[in-house]
């Protein structure tokens, strides 16, 4: 095998590294994004079944303070 072909397998492999590199650069920032909005909606979850709900706050026998 020539230094020439040695030499282009060589630039391919080096290429190839980098790219991969990149890839696992933009997963593993997707890896946090999608951490982030699980979290986000679990927050949002926790809120919504802690929150009483419209017919819980009508269900006083109170009128209004302008009756």
């Amino acid at each position: 095998m020539s230094n020439e072909r040695i030499d282009r397998l060589e630039e391919r492999l080096a290429w190839l590294q980098r790219h991969v590199t990149e890839q696992d650069k933009a997963m593993l920032e997707m890896a946090g994004q999608i951490d982030r909005l699980k979290a986000e909606i679990g927050r949002l979850r926790h809120r919504a079944d802690t929150q009483p709900t419209t017919a819980e706050v009508n269900t006083t026998d109170e009128r209004p303070p302008h009756y």
